[in-house]
């Protein structure tokens, strides 16, 4: 989704002293017409790609952090050695022939991908319900793991697994094309000999016989299955809600879209992250927006005060008006009658007040259920040979150790990776930081770390001009970190959570 870069710095080919070259920092540099970094890690130095895999962002401008070289823009890290991906990064990136002579550090040849070893052992057969960012992950890392026997995914939305936060950002504003936005071709799929049920569901899990019944069609045996279903938009219980369109799918998306012609009149009802988007992509289309929320600014529960004015401030300067510190009433032919009595013109709504996680196939499958599906450290859910991921399951937050649900892309995908893991076998706990970016017009939004509700928030930098790093305190510990225009420093708050070092947190807030 990125371009190819131009070829910056030395020519690797021809070599370049070892001096100059500083321990876990990216040297960008090309050979052999191609863009690489070069790092020197605890005496070892590696040469791979670049360019991050997901949206093609400059590896280079990432930072270091144990084996792995960590993107800036959407926190996707590659492995130094092999090249391997951890989600968002897509596929691996490639890795290089390094050669030491004389004290110079020269890059030969790309080297050739290790044909995936095929696994012994392993599930019978992995089915996987839901076909979003978790379920399409945990396919795609059986397969890079080296798993062999058959995987079913079961998705209800008509397509192959789509790249969802695209659908309120680039390609809803019209700036990128629909070949963007499923996460692989259905070449890929057939490849991989991974099979996507599409327009079928399932209807019921037995997990004591471990089998899926389908919509229609014979029931699905499994030795492992994973739980993705993932969430449903909320409709207000108020009269016309049926209306409003609401934005999940690519079918969602289409449908707006297709209503988003210039100079059409748009309300747009809550002022989450989705709504708010919407109305961002709704406005390069030239449409007239006004957004409708009970708060009294947007995004404060996520974001704080500070940031929720600027980001009102933001639209603003866009042409987007607020009816904040109201309610809809009713949505009627025309227009939407507002809680004060006043009637906005609507030739378009779009409702973005949340989403519920749904977990009616998990509630009568029996697994253990409060306020999402709860799993372990690796993910496992309370039935035996069941996983769940994404925005549906409840897991151990490992900074903290209370239960936490996130509705994060990247967690999803993530944990979709580590529950393909955990179904081979592996041990580890699920120990990945939250993280999520959005994206208002071309401003933004990094956060890295989960707070559900704070006591002090501090502001390092300046808000309004577009440079800071905003921390959420509890009893002083920092639970996140928002920032804008400071990739690097929230890979490194990103990497410093993950290692449990509040005192590199503390540190990068002090510089």
């Amino acid at each position: 989704m990125g371009t190819t870069p131009e070829l910056k710095g030395p020519d690797l080919s021809a070599g370049i002293d070892a001096k100059g070259l500083k321990e876990n920092e990216p040297l960008l540099g090309h050979a052999k017409g191609e863009s690489i970094v070069l790092v020197r890690r605890a005496g070892e130095i590696c040469a791979v790609g670049a360019t991050c895999t997901h949206y093609g962002g400059p590896l280079a401008e990432g930072i270091v952090e144990g084996d792995t070289i960590r993107c800036p823009w959407h926190h996707a890290r590659y492995d130094l050695r092999t090249g391997a991906p951890t989600r968002p990064g897509r596929d691996g990136i490639p890795c290089y022939r390094v050669q030491q002579e004389g004290g110079r550090v020269r890059v030969g040849e790309r080297l050739q991908t290790a044909p995936i070893a095929a696994r012994r052992g392993g599930p019978d057969r992995v089915v996987i319900v839901g076909a979003g960012a978790a379920g399409n992950a945990c396919a795609e890392e059986l397969r890079r793991q080296g798993y062999g026997g058959p995987i079913t995914i079961v998705g209800s939305e008509g397509t192959t697994p789509v790249d969802r936060p695209n659908l309120s950002k680039d390609y809803l504003a019209g700036t990128a094309p629909e070949e963007w936005v499923p996460l692989r071709g259905e070449d890929f799929y057939a490849a991989e000999k991974i099979e996507v049920l599409r327009d079928v569901e399932i209807t019921a899990i037995d997990a004591a016989r471990k089998t899926a019944q389908l919509s229609r069609g014979a029931p699905l045996s499994y030795g492992a299955l994973l739980l993705a279903t993932g969430a449903e938009p909320i409709r207000l219980a108020i009269p016309g809600a049926e209306r409003a369109l609401t934005l999940r799918s690519l079918a969602d998306s289409r449908a707006i879209a297709q209503r988003a012609t210039p100079g059409t009149r748009a309300v747009v009802i809550g002022a989450s992250f989705i709504g708010l988007e919407v109305a961002a992509s709704l406005r390069a289309r030239k449409v007239e927006v006004t957004v409708v929320a009970p708060e009294a600014r947007p995004l404060e529960r996520v974001l704080g005060a500070e940031l929720g004015d600027f980001v009102r401030a933001l639209h603003e300067e866009h042409g987007v008006q607020f009816r904040l510190g109201r309610k809809p009433a009713a949505i009627e032919a025309g227009s939407v009658r507002v809680d004060d009595g006043s009637v906005l013109p609507a030739d378009l709504v779009v409702m973005g007040v949340g989403v519920r996680p749904r977990l009616t196939l998990a509630e009568k499958a029996g697994v253990r259920i409060d306020k999402g599906v709860v799993v372990d450290a690796s993910l496992k859910t309370s039935a035996e040979s069941i996983w769940a991921a994404g925005d549906i399951a409840r897991f151990p937050d490992p900074r903290s150790g209370k239960p936490i649900r996130v509705e994060h892309w990247v967690v999803a995908e993530r944990q979709g990776q580590h529950a393909a893991r955990a179904m081979l076998g592996s041990g580890e706990p699920y120990r990945a930081v939250p993280f999520f970016w959005s994206q208002h017009y071309d401003l933004p939004i990094n956060y890295v770390g989960h707070a559900e509700s704070w006591d002090a928030v501090q502001v390092v930098g300046n808000v309004k001009e577009r440079n800071c790093l905003v921390a959420y305190r509890s009893s002083g510990r920092v639970l996140a970190v928002a920032s804008i225009d400071r990739d690097r420093e929230s890979l490194l708050v990103e990497a410093a959570m993950e290692r449990g070092d509040q005192a590199a947190v503390e540190a990068l807030l002090r510089a």
